[in-house]
């Protein structure tokens, strides 16, 4: 929305008191800008204390969910929540390096249960495989924005991540099949025009 110069003069007109019971009138609306708003102005915690926290929170959870992975759509359910939580994050923080780290990780911790995964028909856990797959493809998109010095902190995952996909027949397959090389997993083996490709192989019907 573009604000006017009328509308912000007339807003800069109020008092004090009238700015700040509407400051805390639209905080109480949005509980994430409220949150985010006190991150940036008291909280003792840092980027990085509140990146290992949620790291914790990862492990922790998807541990939790493992119970439930016979069950893939209700699965795919709490991982998405999961995904929530780290989104909330990084809006909250703007935590770059995390918005590659914490889904990588959450990604990596899913195919810890690749043995359980894989005893399922390949039609219950499909929906789920494509979500990490859409998930991967975005994380390499995000791994080439950043500088290069964060680079090798993202390749003992990816190499993680890769060695459980070829382990994963159908995963390992449905990869394949929606152009996801697995020579990619290597920061400086990403193509460079990566985005484009996503958007070329999801023009053609793929990852949905």
């Amino acid at each position: 929305m573009e604000y006017s110069k009328e509308f912000k003069a007339a807003l800069s007109a109020f008092s004090n008191v009238e700015k700040d019971r509407l400051i805390f009138r639209l905080l109480r609306k949005d509980k994430l800008l409220s949150k985010k708003l006190y991150f940036e102005l008291i909280d003792p915690e840092t980027t990085d204390d509140k990146r290992n926290a949620m790291e914790e929170n990862v492990e922790e959870k998807i541990l939790l969910a493992a119970k439930y992975i016979g069950n893939a759509k209700y699965f795919l359910t709490i991982i998405r929540k999961i995904s929530a939580e780290i989104t909330e994050h990084i809006k909250i923080t703007t935590d770059k390096f995390g918005e590659v780290s914490l889904n990588l990780l959450l990604i990596d911790k899913i195919l810890d249960y690749n043995n359980d995964l894989s005893r399922q028909r390949f039609d219950n856990v499909y929906k789920l495989y494509l979500y990490l797959i859409n998930k991967i493809f975005k994380s390499l998109i995000l791994i080439k924005k950043l500088d290069e010095d964060y680079w090798m902190e993202f390749d003992d995952y990816l190499r993680s991540i890769q060695n459980k996909i070829s382990e994963n027949h159908y995963l390992q397959k449905l990869c394949i099949n929606n152009g996801l090389d697995l020579n990619w997993f290597e920061s400086d083996k990403i193509p460079e025009n990566i985005d484009q490709i996503m958007k070329e192989i999801k023009s053609q019907g793929f990852l949905r």
